[in-house]
């Protein structure tokens, strides 16, 4: 491996020109043995001379590689095995060519030290080459890896025995000891390193150094081959066969020196089936001529072979069934994936399409489309996990709602669907389901509003117009409130259309500044006197006049502008009324008391819009109220914070419509209210007492609870939505001082509420 370290230009030449010199240098070693051996000038001794000759080359070119690379630690211990391995072997062939000068002209057999030096090199240089490790990552793959190896060590060792040690060891004028010893460790060697190097992946050490220094050792094939060749023979394999060996390590050392350490391609996956054909072709040539005891360890290693290849078979099966199976099980996975929903379980907006399109082209199709109302707001209150959570309790609960009889499905968000068997009734499926979104759902016990849209499609018709009703008919579920279902019918897209388009107006208009503020007064019963007043906001609209509130907040709700309209219209109030006390006096204006919706409790910026709002406009914070619906106030920990916030400041909070929510008691423990506002539908008809009705009872009884709990926890109380002077008397028999309606009083622009406090100062000045 090169080290991250820079280098020089000079350093960098040496690294790739040195170990090249000596390639050259072997080769032309090995050159002059064969130019010896065609010529045959001098003795035959002079043959012994090469392969000590070449051993200097190629230990010349590994201690060039290790001077001039940084090597890592695996890589630099090779090396360091193939140099010990060479030196010793060299120092082998050294003392035969000595040995060899000594006894010419006879050629002598190879001495004992000689033969001992040289074993013992080419093993040191195997061992290195054995510990090369082979980037396996599991123990199955260690395993069919070694059943592998040793097919192929008993295939090709088959062979080579069969065509090179056995000729060898039966020759009749045969070989000595120590040769056949070392031609024996060879040919191990050599198998080994085949076997070895065939599965190695890649890594620090080059695939193609490995592969050479392993050649090396094959050299002793040609050795065997020559064998019983004769005197010529032998000189053959000194002067020219066995000096190959360096220059394959000589090779060796320069491919390491430009090796850039990639990746290479594996090349063992045949090897053992060249070998199977090995070990076959062995036992023809066995069958052909016909040998003794020889032809039993080549029927013996082709038997085992058989018996290695098919339990590696075997395995090979059993991986391959695995790993069917796992790609089947990625695919069923996949398929489940591309159509169901990851957070919920439940089918996804493509499965869902694609089921409604089929039934279309068969039947009749009924869908309903179901959004959950005000879900945002449980994300921005209680946070995207707990709003994960409810989407899967939701689920769990659709699930059970519709059971056998449809497909349910999470289209987006917040927005699920159901594809209806046939035969099922569409609205009996609703209810089921508005009933089961009514039980507190998930771990935190929220209830669950949903407004739901129903549509049938007929036999052949499209896809989308049937999506398209039933969304339709959900934005109407949506207008009617919280908790609908509506079924689609003809003419069911212009309301709706009339408000989207009258969502898409809002923005224009606040830029245009069409808004108005007009101001209903807060009056105190027994004297008439008005001490604040109601700021409510109204659309000039230049085409279609004065449009209602009811037409265009809860589409500003919906569209979420609901937050800079508020917002102005607390700014504009506030300004007013700072106004008219610096006219009237501080006795004309004690309740300032705008309506905010949840979307601005919610808005991160609201408690800053009242305080700038306060500091602009020079109002006392004693002055505003605003004033909240109870499932407003409902909402979590940051609306909690939000209102604390305000109450710190200052700022009065009012309860309005109360006794309409289920726990209007237990939030006045809760809520830091300084008013609380009695509903308009226990005031309407509370004159009637005397008629004795049931409907009559209850209004008062209503009506008489509140006042009496106001007094208890010192709170002003008043009473909304008076129509006449009897409902007027009434409320006042029961204690209530304060009162809103339009008997009292219809809002009014800010220039006639003006004329009117105006007026009324006038009248106390004259009294």
């Amino acid at each position: 491996m090169v080290s991250s370290a820079p280098a020089d230009s000079s350093q960098v030449a040496t690294d790739t020109r040195t170990p090249i010199r000596y390639v050259v240098a072997a080769v032309t070693i090995t050159l002059l043995g064969a130019l010896w051996f065609v010529t045959r000038p001098g003795p035959d001794a002079v043959a012994y001379v090469f392969m000590p000759a070449g051993g200097v080359a190629g230990i010349l070119a590994i201690l060039s590689l290790m001077r001039g690379r940084s090597l890592d630690p695996v890589t630099k211990r090779f090396w360091r095995h193939i140099l010990a391995g060479m030196s010793v072997l060299s120092v082998g062939y050294l003392i035969l060519a000595v040995v060899a000068f000594g006894t010419s002209p006879r050629l002598p057999d190879i001495p004992l030290p000689a033969a001992a030096l040289a074993g013992i090199g080419m093993l040191t240089a195997m061992w290195g080459v054995m510990r090369v490790p082979l980037g396996n990552t599991g123990p199955g793959a260690r395993r069919r890896q070694l059943i592998d190896r040793t097919i192929a060590f008993v295939g090709v060792g088959t062979l080579l025995w069969t065509f090179g040690l056995a000729p060898m060891i039966t020759a009749s004028d045969g070989w000595s000891a120590q040769s056949t010893a070392l031609i024996g460790i060879s040919f191990l060697l050599g198998l080994g390193g085949i076997t070895k190097v065939s599965y190695i992946d890649g890594g620090p050490v080059d695939r193609s150094a490995i592969r050479l220094i392993a050649a090396t050792a094959l050299t002793g094939v040609g050795v065997a081959l020559l064998s019983l060749g004769g005197d010529d023979s032998v000189l053959l394999a000194q002067s020219i066969v066995m000096p190959v060996t360096h220059i394959f390590v000589a090779t060796a050392a320069y491919r390491q020196s430009i090796s850039t350490g990639a990746p290479t391609r594996r090349s063992g996956t045949f090897l053992p089936y060249l070998a199977l054909a090995a070990a076959d072709a062995s036992l023809l040539s066995l069958l052909w001529h016909g040998r003794g005891w020889t032809a039993s360890v080549v029927v013996v290693a082709t038997v085992l072979l058989t018996a290695l290849v098919a339990v590696r078979q075997m395995m090979a099966l059993r991986e391959n069934g695995r790993l069917l199976r796992a790609q089947r099980a990625s695919e069923d996975r996949l398929r489940h994936e591309a159509t169901h929903d990851g957070l919920t379980g439940l089918g996804n907006r493509g499965l869902f399409r694609t089921r409604v399109a089929g039934a279309l082209e068969q039947r009749d199709t009924t869908v309903l489309l179901v959004d959950l109302d005000d879900f945002k707001t449980v994300n921005d209150s209680l946070g995207h996990d707990v709003g994960d959570q409810l989407l899967i309790a939701v689920a769990g609960a659709l699930s059970a709602a519709v059971g056998p009889d449809g497909l349910p499905v999470r289209l987006a968000g917040d927005e699920f669907a159901v594809l209806l068997c046939p035969g099922t009734d569409g609205e009996t499926v609703a209810r089921r389901v508005l009933d089961e979104f009514a039980k507190p759902l998930s771990e935190h016990r929220l209830l669950v509003h949903a407004s739901i849209g129903i549509a049938t499609g007929g036999a052949g018709e499209g896809l989308d117009p049937l999506l398209r009703h039933a969304d339709v008919a959900m934005y109407a579920a949506k207008q009617r409130g919280k908790g609908n279902w509506v079924r689609y019918h003809d003419g069911m897209e212009q309301p709706v259309l009339a408000h989207a388009q009258i969502g898409g107006e809002l923005r224009r208009a606040l830029d245009a500044g069409e808004f108005r503020v007009h101001y209903q007064p807060l009056v105190e019963l027994a004297t008439g006197r008005i001490i604040g007043v109601e700021p409510l906001v109204r659309w000039q609209h230049p085409d279609r006049g004065l449009v209602p509130p009811g037409e265009f907040i809860p589409a500003a709700e919906g569209t979420g502008l609901i937050v800079p309209l508020g917002r102005f219209v607390l700014r504009e109030s506030c300004r007013q009324a700072a106004a008219w006390l610096a006219e009237f006096g501080p006795d004309c204006m004690q309740k300032l008391g705008p309506n905010v919706s949840v979307r601005q409790l919610h808005d991160p910026d609201f408690v800053a819009d009242v305080r700038a709002a306060l500091a602009d406009t020079g109002l006392p914070h004693d002055r505003l109220v605003l004033e909240l619906t109870e499932s407003a106030v409902l909402r979590g920990p940051q609306v909690s914070r939000t209102l604390r916030e305000l109450h710190e400041m200052g700022v009065r909070l009012a309860l309005d419509d109360f006794g309409t929510g289920e726990s209007s008691l237990s939030l006045l423990r809760s809520f830091p209210a300084s008013i609380i506002k009695l509903d308009k539908s226990f005031v309407d008809g509370i004159e009637l007492d005397e008629m004795g009705t049931p409907e009559a009872e209850a209004r008062q009884a209503v009506a008489r609870a509140v006042i009496q709990l106001a007094g208890a926890l010192g709170l002003d109380t008043v009473a909304e939505g008076i129509e006449n002077q009897e409902q007027a008397d009434r409320l006042r028999s029961l204690g209530y001082t304060l009162g809103q309606g339009y008997h009292l009083a219809r809002p009014m622009p800010a220039e006639a509420m003006t004329r009117l406090l105006a007026g009324r100062v006038e009248l106390a000045a004259a009294a």
